[in-house]
């Protein structure tokens, strides 16, 4: 295809992109560049319109559901794919069918590729229904697994790419040495900065080499806080060696490693940026100044989402977009009104307010992006194909493994475990922090009936009144020994971790009065100084099936036991504390 004539300003722009292009460490990769993809991002980005390249800077959420035809939500997605001409999309939850007709259907209405990205920090079964689900990375830390951690990346891009996602917003390289933290806690790898970039850099070859673009987030490192950015704008108040030593070691090797990506956060960091009140998405001082130029990353640099609270707090989402460009960020995802935000950045670009060398700068890194993973070539994917591809017995017995040698047992007074299947009387209870959670611990509760016929399980969560409680306590005190299945979601706008102190009470008491109590914690490790006199703490880092189903199996010696801890558990146990338990012959 021949050049269209345009400026000289814009062939300038042009030589520079590609210079940049040639930069990139492409062999650690396997996401191709050559000479075909070089004329494919020339040619597109000078035919674009202003209003086209604007568009490309731009990422919106949407769900992978089945939409009637004349369904007001579809009609508001397709909208902004043909008139505000967006260059990304983000999916949140879908199931495998619908999700990948969608993607094909909005595929074909996008004169130039779309990039579709998600948040698969536990594969693609983390978001879509079908896909395969690993367990967080804080237990792929406490496996210490390369092979794991490389495993996770190649089914997260074969499963995704299946689906017609290309971009993975994981992995999580924030080091968590902060246990009150909220919002990253179990998503993170772990708190010793060379062990979180060992297994991050599996994960990205993993990734990366199958063809999908891994995220290193979030920049400069959301690991010591205890405020979350959905919420507030936090701040990291370390100085700048520990910064250099800690939250930004894993992103320089995650650059070594060739990430594609690096998503950055909505924090105040002022050891990088004093400016008061400026989220770090929106630094120059940060994005360009740090990212750029000191750490020499050339790939693409997308930010959190901008609907939270730690940027629209501060800033209406038109400035914070304009802010975020300006500073350095290629593509602004999750904008609120995002046809507003369109409009509003092209009056900018008209008005000289932004420049179109920086506009030209990112939209030909999104380009390049595009190609180094075939979009240009296609776009389209094989809805006959899914059965093949997701969730195949392979991926299963994997994502088997690494639950299996991810649970970690902290402590076991007096040999306690593992259980021996008609042995002293048990007690199962249950207890979710979350409200609308009483039967979080079903799987667990059916699983140690099936080994131990009989066993009463009790359920009680947020909404639980005392009476209740006072019932469950009575039935627990007859037992031998209670396996206490404790549950707390991580998730966003929630601010805590933390277990309801009710049901604590109740796990002290229990303890105090003499009962052998197993805590079985299907969520932040370092909820053990909740109630450290407990004779036993096994550890499974979330609540799915499959981390039920492992823990019963773990209590009654059917698996062998090798986790460790990631993270230390202050004043009680360090990091790497683990006691290893044989299979029970």
């Amino acid at each position: 295809m021949s050049l269209p004539r345009k400026s000289a300003g814009i062939a300038v722009v042009i030589t520079i992109i590609l210079a940049g292009c040639a930069v990139v460490p492409v062999p650690k990769t396997g996401l191709g560049f050559g000479a075909a993809e070089s004329r494919w991002v020339a040619s597109t980005l000078a035919g674009m319109t202003l209003e086209e390249k604007i568009g490309q800077l731009i990422g919106c959420r949407y769900t992978g559901a089945f939409f009637p035809e004349d369904s007001d939500a579809l009609a508001s997605l397709k909208d902004l794919i043909v008139r505000s001409k967006i260059g990304g999309l983000a999916i949140f939850l879908g199931d495998a069918y619908e999700t990948a007709h969608l993607n094909n259907e909005l595929q074909s209405l996008a004169r130039v590729p779309l990039l579709i990205g998600s948040d698969f920090e536990r594969g693609a079964g983390t978001q879509i229904t079908g896909a395969t689900l690993y367990p967080t990375l804080m237990a792929v830390g406490a496996t210490g697994s390369e092979e794991i951690a490389y495993q996770m990346g190649r089914a997260t891009a074969e499963e995704g790419r299946a689906l017609g996602v290309h971009m993975t917003y994981a992995p999580v390289v924030d080091v968590n040495i902060n246990p009150d933290n909220p919002i990253i806690n179990t998503r993170a790898i772990g708190e010793d900065p060379e062990m979180v970039s060992r297994l991050a850099e599996a994960f990205i070859r993993g990734c990366q080499e199958h063809g999908m673009l891994a995220t290193a987030k979030h920049f400069p490192g959301h690991g010591d806080t205890d405020q979350d950015s959905h919420s507030v704008l936090p701040t990291i108040a370390a100085g700048r060696d520990r910064l250099d030593r800690v939250e930004l070691y894993p992103f320089r090797k995650a650059i070594e490693a060739g990430v594609g990506a690096i998503m950055v956060s909505h924090l105040s960091v002022p050891a990088l940026d004093p400016t008061p009140n400026l989220p770090s998405s929106l630094s120059s001082a940060i994005l360009t100044g740090l990212l750029r130029k000191t750490m020499g990353f050339r790939g693409l640099i997308v930010t959190d989402a901008m609907e939270m609270g730690g940027v629209t707090s501060l800033f209406s989402p038109t400035e914070a977009a304009l802010r975020a460009i300006l500073a350095g960020v290629d593509m602004v995802l999750l904008p609120l009104e995002p046809a507003k935000v369109v409009e509003f950045l092209v009056d900018a670009a008209k008005r000289g307010t932004l420049p179109m060398s920086r506009v030209d700068e990112s939209v030909g890194r999104i380009l390049e992006a595009k190609a180094r993973i075939g979009l240009h070539r296609q776009r389209l994917v094989d809805i006959g194909a899914l059965p093949r591809k997701l969730g195949s017995k392979i991926r299963q017995k994997e994502a088997r493994t690494a639950f299996e040698k991810a649970a970690t047992l902290v402590k076991n007074e007096g040999g306690l475990l593992p259980l021996a299947p008609g042995g002293r009387k048990i007690t199962v209870l249950s207890l979710s922090s979350d409200a609308a959670d009483y039967f979080a611990g079903r799987t667990f509760g059916e699983a140690v009936r099936k080994k131990a016929p009989g066993t009463p399980v009790l359920y009680a969560d947020a909404n639980t009144g005392t009476e209740t409680l006072d019932e469950v306590y009575f039935k627990a005190s007859e037992a031998d020994v209670v396996l206490c299945a404790v549950f707390s979601s991580l998730r966003a706008w929630k601010g805590s971790v933390g277990l309801d102190p009710r049901h604590v009470d109740l796990i002290r008491i229990l303890a105090a009065e003499g009962r052998t109590v197993v805590v079985v914690n299907f969520g932040s490790p370092y909820l053990l100084k909740s109630f450290p006199e407990v004779a036993g703490y096994l550890c499974l880092y979330r609540n799915t099936t499959q981390a039920q189903d492992v823990a019963a199996r773990v209590l009654f010696g059917e698996i062998p036991v090798t986790g460790k801890l990631p993270v230390s558990l202050p004043g009680l146990y360090p990091a790497g504390r683990g006691i290893v338990l044989e299979k029970r012959k």
